[in-house]
């Protein structure tokens, strides 16, 4: 954005190569600006070691930097996830339970993963949630 602004000055006031057409320079950054941003946040990380899950999705601009996203919860929390692909983005929704609200829902961009890492993803989280089954079935039938 600030190469763009840079770029559009120098136009107007020393070069004038493009003419009428220098609001070109200012528009091309605008609309990267956009694009990133309606794709969400470029850096997912995910760790299934332990007895917890974390999840950490942030952005690479500073400028969005503010609604980054850090979760931490016990594995036996899960109950299940969703992912939706739409056209431009990709969103990774994770159902847990909760005291207060008996579900919560957590999202995150996934947009930049390649199709293996969402596989992987995938495979973790249906390990960890067909595990939290069979001990919910397990608990059942101790109780009965």
């Amino acid at each position: 954005m600030i190469l763009g602004i840079i770029a559009f000055v120098l136009e107007i006031n020393t070069f004038d190569v493009l003419g009428n057409k220098s609001w070109i320079l200012l528009l091309i950054p605008v609309l990267l600006l956009l694009l990133l941003y309606f794709l969400g946040r470029p850096i997912f990380e995910y760790d299934s070691d332990g007895e917890a899950l974390n999840f950490r999705n942030n952005h690479i601009l500073l400028v969005f930097s503010k609604k980054n996203i850090k979760d931490e919860f016990p594995k036996y929390k899960l109950i299940k996830f969703n992912i939706i692909n739409a056209l431009i983005f990709k969103r990774l929704y994770v159902y847990i339970s909760s005291k207060k609200t008996h579900i919560s829902i957590l999202k995150y961009d996934i947009s930049f993963l390649s199709r293996k890492q969402i596989n992987d993803l995938k495979f973790s989280l249906n390990k960890v949630v067909k595990n939290n089954q069979e001990n919910k079935q397990e608990d059942n039938t101790a109780k009965d």
